[in-house]
């Protein structure tokens, strides 16, 4: 068994909203719930659509899917409908310090404004 990032609870909010379900006219979609797996396997990894692993399906039939749901704006519906409780479980706090260049905070040595060519020229 794989493990996945959706707990049932939060699936079970974003379930009516995905197109394809058995119950729609056309064309459905064989899992709903792997599939937007593997759309958030490409956003965690962030690996190019042809490395997804063969537990997902085709590669290509993924991506055409995705492209679909993109048009159809399903993914902000899911967004919108899991965006209730959050759970902050992959929030980070980044604290690295990045310092300036003495150069880039205008200390000796650095940019400084010099007299045109044609004033020399005068």
């Amino acid at each position: 068994m794989e493990r996945f990032v959706l707990t049932d609870a939060q699936w079970a909010k974003m379930a009516p909203h995905c197109l394809g379900k058995p119950g729609d006219r056309g064309r459905s979609g064989s899992d709903n719930r792997l599939f937007v797996e593997a759309v958030l396997w490409i956003a965690r990894t962030g690996s190019p659509w042809r490395d997804l692993p063969p537990i997902f399906g085709k590669w290509n039939s993924v991506y055409v899917r995705f492209r679909d749901w993109v048009r159809a704006d399903v993914f902000q519906r899911l967004f919108d409908a899991c965006s209730d409780e959050p759970d902050l479980e992959y929030a980070m706090v980044d604290a690295t310090i990045v310092k300036v260049h003495r150069h880039g905070q205008g200390a000796k040595g650095g940019l400084r404004a010099r007299p045109s060519a044609a004033r020399k020229a005068a």
